[in-house]
């Protein structure tokens, strides 16, 4: 894709050929509308500097050797957590930062940093930290292609194994490490997943994708067991010189359904792909936004 730089993803994905005329993606199009004009309840998935939509996970990788770094500003209502979303400190932002590399093109793993107050009146912090960012939340995510798009069939999509903060200590000030909700824990947004993704390309406008994903649900933030995603997402590809199209196709609009709830945002590339900023709406109100840089190192 013009536009895109090397660091964009690689999906083999099906041509769709749209001569001519919009009506032949029209249903598509309109689907993507509809997502966005819908909001609830979210957990982070790219917000939190891993591949995937706004906060569902999916099966695309980026390319072999790419390097994220980046961060983002995201409202206190995102999280189940008491911790979070109870305190008064953190109204109405708190702040992550993350480091994602893809190691192999079928490995991808980063380390994010939520950032943690001091709360007013709990003998655990010292007075001088009440209401300061004076620690931080550490969580590490992993994912494995298992599977890659059309290996088989053109019509197959990809599969990707993941992991998000899947250990902890068993309290705040260390012990051995747990893999689930137990004790006094740290484990406030693990989860696993299975997810499926397939890409279309329509000529002359753009690559769609569709993701599916199920989801073990093992941290302190979620209220379910088990669940599962779905979602789209519409990065434009227009040929031309004009404007409109160059700012089009930096474009990246995303919805998805993730257990029980929608969500809408994109992610805008302001500069080839590299400097990104991503945006995504929470239960139709609350706003979280992010910036990251991309680079390949080969």
């Amino acid at each position: 894709m013009k536009y895109i730089s090397k660091c964009a993803f690689l999906p083999n994905a099906i041509n769709i050929v749209a001569t001519g005329y919009v009506k032949k993606t029209w249903p598509i199009i309109f689907f993507l509308l509809l997502l966005l004009v819908m909001g609830d309840k979210i957990h982070a998935q790219a917000m939190y500097g891993t591949t995937g939509l706004l906060h569902a996970p999916t099966a695309d990788m980026q390319r072999d050797k790419t390097v994220m770094v980046g961060g983002s500003m995201i409202d206190h209502n995102i999280y189940r957590d008491l911790y979070w979303n109870t305190h008064d400190e953190y109204k109405p932002y708190t702040f992550n930062y993350y480091l994602n590399v893809t190691i192999f093109p079928w490995l991808e793993v980063a380390y994010t940093c939520t950032l943690v107050k001091g709360i007013h009146g709990n003998s655990y912090w010292p007075q001088e930290t009440w209401g300061k960012f004076v620690n931080q939340d550490r969580s590490f995510y992993f994912r494995l292609r298992a599977w890659k798009e059309s290996w088989w069939k053109s019509w197959t999509p990809q599969i990707v194994l993941g992991a998000n903060d899947p250990g902890s200590h068993e309290n705040a000030g260390g012990g051995n490490l747990i893999f689930q909700d137990a004790g006094e824990s740290t484990n406030h947004l693990t989860h696993f997943y299975l997810a499926a993704t397939k890409h279309f390309t329509f000529q002359r406008w753009g690559m769609l994708g569709v993701h599916a994903s199920v989801i073990q649900f093992d941290g302190l933030d979620f209220d379910n067991d088990h669940g599962f995603a779905l979602g789209a997402n519409f990065r434009f590809d227009r040929q031309g010189d004009g404007f409109w199209t160059k700012a089009l196709n930096g474009l990246n609009l995303m919805g998805e359904y993730y257990d029980g709830v929608v969500n809408v945002g994109g992610n805008y590339a302001v500069w080839k792909d590299r400097i990104n900023l991503t945006a995504s709406l929470y239960d139709g109100k609350y706003w979280s936004v992010g910036l990251y840089f991309r680079v390949c190192l080969r």
